[in-house]
């Protein structure tokens, strides 16, 4: 019922036009009004709290739809700092929240949140930092760009005496989450891309037959279409189990096996399309820009495989195969 309400939002609001709006820095006051109003960013609070109380299992769908309509608003970072919240006294400010995993002090003492996610739009973050959970106001700190041609990321920083106190001792949990996120923002965007790529094999005529007749097209987009399915599967892992948060090690797996896909789902959309898919004009590269940024974003490949590898060797008696069941809650 949210999946196909949101997907309704998500295509009469979310339009390409709107997305190029806001890179132009237009805002998107409609489509965060009505996500607003509609209580979706209520999804993961408890029905006692006057939310919808889903499971992770649940949102995994939404998320999907946000990366499938390369959507330019934190709207899963601030459902999912809701749940972050959960200990916090005080209800969550109204308004973009965004989430950060990694922070630290500057030589001047200020705190610095490098490459955050939407961190030209949002209105506050919630950071982690050395494992305690902050929620910064983010009209207080410099905000600086990346430089990166439509991209909302920026590194932010802000004055010592502007951080106040800690509001949980969940901090760890703000970077696991939002790997998990962009794990299925990037699983959704590639669908995206390659739902447009095929339409596109099946048009253009060359030779007197469509592209995607040729094999060596049709093994390429195989190709694609095995990394797309691997990545969802990936996604879906890191948002199976029972508990508010996505669990560190399926998370891990699902952020760098999306991350490893990138690159090669990418590159084959932009081969296929030619020239003409790295025009502003044509919306393939709306996505495909987004799938690079958030390779990268909370870590990538690298990084994700690093947690992993470490897991395993701390049990140095398993198998592989063990300590696949162990770690994964449907294996």
């Amino acid at each position: 019922m949210f999946t196909e309400a949101i997907e309704k939002i998500l295509t009469d609001l979310c339009t390409p036009a709107q997305v190029r709006a806001v890179e132009n820095g237009e805002g998107a006051n409609a489509l965060w009004r009505a996500l607003e109003e509609g209580g979706f960013l209520e999804l993961l609070t408890p029905q006692a709290a006057d939310g919808a109380g889903l499971a992770l299992a649940d949102l995994l769908p939404i998320l999907l739809a946000f990366g499938r309509h390369a959507l330019p608003l934190p709207a899963a970072q601030s459902i999912a700092a809701r749940a972050l919240l959960r200990d916090c006294p005080q209800a969550p400010p109204a308004g973009m929240l965004t989430l950060s995993g990694t922070a630290w002090r500057d030589a001047y003492g200020s705190l610095c949140v490098p490459r955050l996610s939407f961190g030209l739009l949002a209105d506050f973050a919630l950071v982690n930092f050395s494992g305690e959970l902050f929620l910064l106001d983010c009209t207080l700190a410099r905000r600086k760009p990346t430089g990166v041609h439509g991209s909302q990321c920026a590194t932010l920083y802000w004055p010592a005496e502007t951080l106040g106190i800690s509001v949980g001792s969940n901090g760890e949990e703000v970077g696991v989450f939002n790997a998990a996120i962009h794990a299925a923002a990037i699983a959704g965007a590639m669908e995206r891309v390659l739902d447009m790529t095929l339409d596109y094999c099946n048009d253009r005529v060359q030779f007197g037959k469509a592209i995607g007749k040729f094999q060596a097209v049709q093994h390429q987009l195989s190709v694609m279409a095995e990394q797309v399915a691997a990545s969802r599967i990936a996604a879906e892992l890191a948002f199976a189990g029972d508990q508010p948060v996505p669990a560190l090690i399926p998370t891990a797996i699902a952020k760098a096996r999306t991350s490893m896909a990138v690159s090669p789902v990418a590159a084959t959309a932009h081969a296929l399309f030619g020239a003409i898919g790295v025009t502003e004009e044509l919306d393939l590269q709306l996505f495909t820009r987004r799938l690079h940024e958030w390779r990268i974003s909370e870590g990538s490949e690298t990084y994700w495989n690093g947690v992993v590898g470490l897991a395993m060797l701390a049990q140095p008696g398993a198998t592989a195969s063990a300590f696949v069941r162990d770690v994964i809650p449907f294996a």
